[in-house]
């Protein structure tokens, strides 16, 4: 199939936050082949400003693809190479433990992929409203998950350990949701440095008016103005163009192995 390119109004930001040092999160535009990804290093931990760094700098080798399915390919490849350089970097520093989340964002044919490990986020928002397509992998989320607690109850819990990472085990956990991209979809890829501090209906406010540069910036003061206890990154992505009519089923699908 050939591929139609779409165009793309994309903004993006990054910010250390009111409270820590040091920015541990680290986000990539390669819009040029329809990719995008924030990275959160683990706070507390050592290194996490270099796994995050690692995971986009991986992810920014990926060549120009033949297909959808390529670009997925390609993608889920080079997170399995940054989780090794991440383990290696970890050995190196007598077994600290260093690690990040990735939420990476794929656009391609008219349908979108996401893939990601960890609390860092993709929300989708359309004529429907705000979707959150990714869930996070913490332990909360599984208490909620297993009707342990509601979502009322853990509104002010005082730690939330991630479940998945990046950089933490040998066979790393992704997970992948692939659906239609439809125009004027908008798609927000966000650390919990933002969402800890605005809430989803203020994302969907934001994010689906105006320019996407404006919106995020608009949402980094307000998360800044909130207290920023945290790095916070926002990636935005609004498709521009036209979607082809084909395919009826997802271009993301893995190829036949030989």
């Amino acid at each position: 199939m050939v591929h139609v390119p779409s165009l793309f109004d994309v903004g993006s930001v990054t910010h250390a936050g009111r409270v820590r040092a040091r920015n541990e999160d680290s986000c990539l535009v390669r819009t040029d082949i329809g990719l995008w990804a924030v990275a959160d290093g683990m706070g507390g931990h050592e290194a996490g400003d270099l796994a995050s760094l690692i995971v986009v700098q991986s992810l920014d080798a990926i060549a120009a693809p033949a297909s959808a399915a390529d670009l997925l390919a390609q993608c889920e490849a080079r997170l399995f190479s940054a989780n090794q350089q991440i383990l290696a970097l970890s050995q190196a520093r007598q077994g600290a433990t260093v690690g990040t989340t990735t939420a990476v964002l794929l656009v391609r044919d008219g349908h979108y992929a996401c893939i990601w490990a960890g609390d860092s986020r993709v929300y989708l928002i359309n004529h429907r409203g705000i979707t959150q397509v990714s869930h996070d992998h913490s332990e909360l989320e599984e208490l909620i998950a297993g009707g342990a607690l509601s979502r009322e109850e853990v509104q002010d819990w005082p730690n939330n350990a991630i479940t998945r990472a990046v950089g933490v085990v040998a066979d790393p956990e992704f997970e992948v949701v692939t659906g239609p991209a439809e125009p004027e979809d908008v798609f927000v890829i966000c650390s919990d440095g933002l969402t800890r501090h605005v809430q989803d209906d203020e994302i969907q406010r934001h994010a689906a008016t105006g320019l996407a540069q404006t919106a995020c910036d608009d949402m980094l003061a307000l998360a800044l103005d909130r207290g920023g206890l945290d790095n916070v990154t926002i990636v935005i992505v609004r498709l521009l163009a036209p979607r082809s009519s084909e395919p009826t089923r997802t271009p993301f699908d893995r190829e036949p192995r030989s």
